[in-house]
């Protein structure tokens, strides 16, 4: 007899519950210990280490300490700048939504958790639409709500893609070895009426029993007294691509749709995050089942150091004789006496030593340090177990090297990493079947208005339409967008603050070796630039540079592109530099001989000058000769009339030699005179030579 389709998927339901029945019972006990729902209200409760709850406040910070963001890019890097365009809108969209809706966050965080307490952490990605009834308009007006008839329709106001958190208890799987293997998975909803009512119609909600509700520790294998929801089953079947929602205690499908998401590889859900798996089933290993051992153990001494310190009092005995030794612990204050009766035969007895023995606390107080050394040896397996103990090396003092400091971060890392990537790999599913979601269900309005694409270059925004055409033709099978989570560790602010000065640093040093080469040979700069974008490429904060470089590429590229004068013959580029030499060599010459000729126009109107001056001069010191000459011999012929006239002395002779010596220095004295006014106008003559020789020796 053929089952039908509800009896399968009962069938499959119920061969899951066989399979991990064992598993969820264990979780149970687990998520209650790291509650510590089992301690009782009992005076005389055990004390308990709750080194479970120590251990996952510990590593959930390790491998996910900050909310996961989307990193999209070129799958090659190279130079798309449609493929660029289009991975900056749904990079800035994924952001946004993770953003600006806690869904998922919380899906993040509670997943993690899971992942560290049963073994099993489960996300589930959707689409929803939120959709508004307007009037149609008649005639391109609209109608007015008196017509007896209006029309309607539906438009979507706005539109997300909400990440689900499943709970472990509520997640299930068609029974497998490996995910790989898995074709149908399914989670219960639990709804209200109300919810009923929206999803399937007023007349199949009537039909569904609210019998459930969700459970909660206390409610584990319990009936549900509440019955206020009914649990409903949202199954997807990858082998025939069809998603069916049915109750259990139904013997219908409720409803049957086809792939209402149409995602990669079917399923809305990723991976689960795994704890401890190996090949041949896929119900995980909690992490606390590894050292659950060593748990009990640290209990037991956690409860024995309790009552070792409860026991660690001085306590002893005394003689009833001398009831006032009983005041001697309880009373007093320093510098005080209690008196004793009888005090000889106190003394006699040995007095104090022989009348009170005390309870000795040193066997107790070794005993108490031995616990507390064994507890502390129990403490390090399970760091050892837990991977914890890689970062207690990781701790580092103020007085060590940085070197030092970085080997041990780094070897902190070791242990701790392949969780870290698994908790990447889980980020990493969600926002890929987010990604895929928005492009194929989103409105391109809404992608452009959640990416802000008006703040964009505009370069970038005549490049919208392609972009938009490309990540509705589904981004992740076309291989030219990739879509990623940036790192979940918490980043150092002050490393990449030192990785971008360094870039910086390199970036300098690399421009100053190529800028010369650039210039020499115009050809070589496609690829100096295609090396500073291979060197950007590691920085993904740089990502707005790219847009830049592609732009000056493809410059670059056109106009290398553009056709070049041809190159003249270099026989014909030394032919005519000697023809402009010669030409050049000849018209120095034409310079050289003009400024001589006019040199010497210019020393002959000198000299011609100078001659004039000379020959003046000359004129004017023969007149002043004569006139001297001629005053002369006018004084001397008065002198000797005058003397004739006078003297009539004996000693004529005496007086005409006086009177021809005076006359003779007279003109002596104007000779010279003229002389020196003759040496003059020499001087005058030979000055004037000389600066005629000097313009000729300029030209």
């Amino acid at each position: 007899m053929t089952e039908t389709p509800i009896e399968k998927y009962l069938n499959v339901i119920g061969a899951y519950d066989n399979e991990f029945k064992k598993w969820e019972a264990r979780s149970t006990k687990i998520v209650k210990r790291y509650r510590d729902d089992n301690r009782s209200q009992n005076a005389n409760e055990t004390a308990k280490f709750n080194i479970l709850w120590s251990n996952v406040q510990t590593l959930v910070p390790a491998v996910y300490s900050k909310m996961p963001m989307a990193d999209v890019s070129r799958r090659f890097g190279d130079n798309d700048q449609v493929g660029r365009v289009a991975s900056q809108i749904i990079q800035r969209a994924i952001d946004y939504e993770i953003e600006h809706y806690p869904d998922f966050r919380a899906s993040m965080k509670n997943a993690v958790q899971d992942r560290f307490l049963g073994g099993r952490g489960v996300a589930w990605v959707r689409y929803e639409p939120h959709l508004i009834e307007r009037s149609m308009p008649e005639d391109g007006l609209q109608v007015t709500e008196d017509a007896d008839e209006v029309e309607t329709y539906e438009e979507i106001e706005y539109e997300c893609a909400p990440t689900d958190y499943v709970h472990w208890k509520d997640f299930g799987h068609s029974v497998a070895r490996t995910w790989e293997e898995v074709t149908i998975v399914w989670r219960w909803v639990f709804m209200s009426k109300e919810a009923l009512i929206e999803r399937f119609g007023e007349e199949s909600a009537t039909k569904i029993p609210l019998d459930s509700g969700p459970q909660t520790l206390t409610s584990y294998g319990q009936s549900n007294k509440e019955h206020t929801r009914a649990k409903i089953c949202e199954l997807w079947d990858k082998e025939t691509g069809k998603v069916y929602w049915f109750s259990k205690n139904s013997n219908y499908i409720i409803d049957e749709r086809d792939d209402p998401i149409e995602v990669e590889g079917f399923f809305p859900c990723g991976k689960p995050l795994y704890a401890t798996l190996t090949s041949d089933s896929l119900v995980p290993v909690p992490d606390f089942v590894l050292y659950q051992d060593q748990a009990s153990e640290l209990d037991i001494l956690s409860d024995r150091i309790d009552g070792l310190v409860k026991a660690l009092r001085v306590r002893g005995v005394y003689d009833a004789s001398q009831p006032s030794l009983q005041r001697l612990l309880t009373e007093g204050d320093n510098n005080t006496l209690i008196p004793v009766d009888k005090w000889m035969a106190f003394s006699e007895k040995g007095g104090l030593k022989g009348a009170i023995d005390i309870l000795p606390i040193d066997v107790i107080a070794a005993t108490l340090i031995n616990c507390y050394r064994a507890r502390e040896d129990i403490k390090s397996q399970i760091y050892e177990i837990t991977g914890i103990s890689d970062i207690i090396r990781g701790q580092t003092s103020a007085s060590e090297t940085a070197t030092a400091q970085q080997i041990k971060g780094q070897y902190a890392g070791l242990r701790l990493r392949a969780m870290q990537e698994e908790v990447a790999l889980f980020a990493s599913s969600l926002i890929k079947l987010k990604a895929q979601i928005m492009c194929t269900k989103f409105q391109p309005q809404t992608l452009l208005q959640y990416a802000s694409a008006q703040q964009m270059s505009q370069a970038d925004q005549q490049l919208i339409p392609q972009a938009i055409e490309l990540l509705k033709d589904s981004p992740l099978s076309n291989f030219r967008i990739d879509v990623e989570a940036d790192s979940l560790v918490q980043l150092d602010e002050d490393q990449n603050k030192r990785n971008r000065v360094e870039f910086l640093q390199a970036l300098g040093g690399f421009l100053a070796q190529a800028l010369p080469v650039g210039r020499e040979s115009p050809e070589m700069v496609p690829m100096l630039v295609e090396v500073i974008k291979f060197g950007i490429g590691g920085f993904k904060q740089a990502q707005p540079i790219e847009g830049t470089l592609d732009t000056a590429l493809e410059q670059m590229k056109a106009a290398a592109a553009q056709p070049k004068e041809p190159q003249p013959n270099p026989d014909e580029i030394k032919m005519q530099a000697q023809q402009q030499s010669e030409q050049m060599k000849m018209q120095a010459q034409q310079q050289s001989e003009q400024m001589r000729l006019q040199a010497d126009a210019q020393a002959a109107q000198m000299k011609a000058q100078i001659d004039a001056q000379a020959q003046q001069a000359r004129m004017q010191a023969d007149m002043q000769i004569q006139q001297m000459k001629l005053q002369a011999e006018a004084q001397l012929a008065d002198l000797s009339h005058q003397m004739a006239m006078h003297q009539l002395q004996s000693v004529d002779q005496f007086n005409r030699y006086k009177a021809d010596l005076d006359s003779s220095t007279r003109i002596l004295v104007a000779e010279i005179g003229a002389k020196a006014q003759v040496d003059k106008v020499r001087e005058a003559e030979e000055a004037a030579n000389t600066e005629v020789a000097i313009v000729l020796g300029q030209a």
